[in-house]
């Protein structure tokens, strides 16, 4: 009996093993390619034609751009450098570097004035961008931002960009006063009176008050026209096309039917045919003898184009919330501005956030459309004074990658920050 219990006990181990190494295919870099780029038979076909395309691009592009020439004085000087080699004439870039980037009628003297503004733009943005980061007393300099740019790079009276921000005063002052009567009200009557105090403070004389020396808009060029025309057509569309979204869905049928038919009319015209209108046809409507600057026409134009289509993803983010959150901004008694600021419009913003940076990279691109319009932005400069020169004419390549490279930088930029705001606004745990 004894022997038969003896044998039914099993061995307990009273030590442990030491842990054994893995495999070496299942950690590191072995594992990560393993399963990432052969995990099949399909995946590792498209794995080794993508390798073999790869190579043969590398395969072009590196000599040509290791065996560049960076400074020769035109295009047969790099020729004769290369010696029939492959290599790219880059000497190009750096010859003409500031018309690239500023134009090639903008002072040269005068560059430190855009340089500095484009640098004032990364702190104005900064507490927008970042809040928890940056103190919002910083919000100050940013709304000061828009006048101290157009003042450094523009030059003229100091008394300009101060009668403008003293429009946007009066404006707000009136859109405060009627806005618990009437959102619709408010803002657009905040708007009639800051156009009516500009016309009126476009009368006063200017001239000799603490100016700078001023620069024409017929003057800006370069890469510096596009960020001009991007940056401020961005921050336009952007409150232009919340309003329109309002709108269009408002109970009011004459507000309405102006946002609908104002969203699908620009909708549905191509934003070519608008600068053609802001060049041509836009002088046809005003008074005689009235000088119309030829950029704040352009501004016009892209800011509405832009704004319909925010409109559109913002009226979708709109559309996306349950109707509980109305009826739950309505339970606690906010009227529909407050319910609009505090509890709708933040969520319907947070859900646009997708759609509103493609528009805003769409519309940053589509700033090279004035070219057409004979504005010399970066891709004009680039077809026009510097191809038609003699000294560079058949250099195509280096001068469009490099424009390439300059937009990628800034909407990749603008990519990148919208993909970390959704993470940092994302309030589910999934």
């Amino acid at each position: 009996m004894s022997d038969t219990h003896q044998q039914s006990i099993g061995y307990v181990r009273d030590s442990m093993l030491p842990q054994a190494t893995p495999p070496a295919s299942e950690t590191g870099a072995v594992k990560w390619v393993r399963q990432n780029l052969f995990l099949n038979i399909p995946n590792s076909i498209l794995t080794l034609v993508a390798i073999f395309v790869l190579y043969k691009l590398l395969a072009g592009f590196l000599p040509w751009f290791l065996n560049g020439v960076w400074d020769a004085p035109s295009i047969r000087a790099c020729r004769e450098v290369l010696d029939g080699n492959a290599g790219g004439c880059f000497a190009v870039l750096t010859e003409r570097w500031n018309q690239l980037l500023f134009g090639f009628k903008y002072p040269s003297e005068l560059y430190w004035r855009p340089t500095l503004a484009f640098v004032l733009l990364f702190v104005a943005i900064a507490p927008v961008l970042f809040r928890k980061v940056f103190p919002a007393q910083m919000l100050i300099f940013t709304a000061l931002y828009p006048f101290i740019a157009y003042f450094l790079i523009w030059g003229g009276s100091i008394l300009i960009p101060i009668f403008a921000l003293l429009g946007f005063v009066v404006g707000y002052l009136v859109y405060s006063r009627f806005v618990t009567q009437s959102f619709a009200m408010g803002f657009f009557g905040g708007i009639v009176a800051a156009f009516v105090f500009w016309w009126i403070t476009g009368l006063l004389p200017v001239e000799g008050i603490v100016a700078l020396e001023p620069v024409a808009s017929r003057d800006m060029g370069g890469f510096m026209l596009n960020l001009i025309l991007g940056t401020v057509c961005v921050s336009l569309s952007i409150p232009f096309g919340i309003a329109l979204a309002l709108g269009r869905q408002s109970d009011m049928p004459i507000i309405k039917w102006i946002c609908v038919l104002f969203i699908e009319f620009i909708r549905g015209v191509p934003l070519i045919t608008l600068l053609f209108v802001a060049n041509v046809v836009l002088a046809y409507f005003l008074p005689p003898g009235t000088n119309f600057d030829l950029i704040l026409r352009v501004i016009i134009m892209i800011t509405m184009f832009a704004s319909a289509y925010i409109a559109e993803v913002i009226r979708g983010g709109l559309a996306a919330l349950p109707r509980g959150q109305y009826e739950g901004a309505e339970s606690l008694g906010l009227d529909y501005a407050q319910s609009m600021r505090l509890i709708i419009l933040p969520q319907a913003l947070k859900i646009s956030i997708p759609g509103i940076v493609n528009v805003a990279v769409g519309l940053f691109k589509d700033t090279t459309l004035v070219s057409v319009i004979s504005m010399f932005d970066l891709v004009g400069m680039i077809r026009g004074p510097i191809l038609a020169s003699t000294e560079w004419n058949g250099v195509y390549w280096e001068l469009l990658g490099f424009a390439a490279l300059l937009f990628f930088v800034v909407c990749y930029g603008i990519s990148q920050y919208s993909q970390w705001l959704e993470r940092q606004l994302q309030t589910d745990h999934r």
